[in-house]
């Protein structure tokens, strides 16, 4: 890497001082939060939103990056977990918030879209689930049906979490 960039070798500690895992640890917080700006883009693009079309359209940029360029690329969280989090607990730890950042603006989006804020955070936690589930699976298979399996079978879940009354309400203001 530091080859590549053509810097000086003292580069790496001098920016990262807690060497490759502080190194991965801002990577991974770049991620999460690269992640969660992702939703509120996604969510702004939706026509009618629903929390369905929400996670419908989070696994069709996956779907198409695996069309486009191959299965070789993945979330950098997942990466990081099952390479790295069983030998440094700051790695755990930067990912864990890592995921956090990433599930808290989703769970506020599906409260906007209408879920009630008691179900918002779990319903983030299964669409983040099943979702890097999907991209797991897509990359074992060279295939992109687990993608599509995924949200067939969770969208009418994810829509029938939406408070008809609140979602009156909030579309009304």
């Amino acid at each position: 890497m530091v080859a590549h960039a053509e810097a000086p070798r003292g580069s790496l500690q001098h920016y990262f001082p807690g060497g490759k895992d502080q190194l991965i640890a801002e990577a991974v917080a770049w991620a999460g939060g690269y992640a969660a700006r992702r939703v509120a883009r996604v969510a702004a693009k939706l026509e009618d939103p629903t929390p369905g079309k929400l996670f419908a359209a989070m696994a069709a940029q996956w779907r198409d990056e695996f069309t486009a360029t191959g299965f070789d690329a993945g979330c950098p969280l997942v990466a990081t977990v099952a390479d790295a989090a069983a030998t440094s607990e700051s790695l755990r730890d930067a990912v864990g918030k890592a995921f956090e950042g990433w599930q808290r603006p989703l769970a506020e989006t599906l409260e906007q879209f209408g879920v009630p804020s008691a179900r918002s955070a779990s319903l983030a936690v299964l669409m983040l689930s099943t979702l890097e589930g999907a991209i797991v699976l897509a990359r074992a298979h060279q295939d992109v049906a687990p993608l599509d399996t995924v949200v067939e079978e969770l969208r009418p879940l994810l829509d029938g979490a939406v408070d008809r009354r609140r979602r009156r309400a909030s579309t009304v203001d």
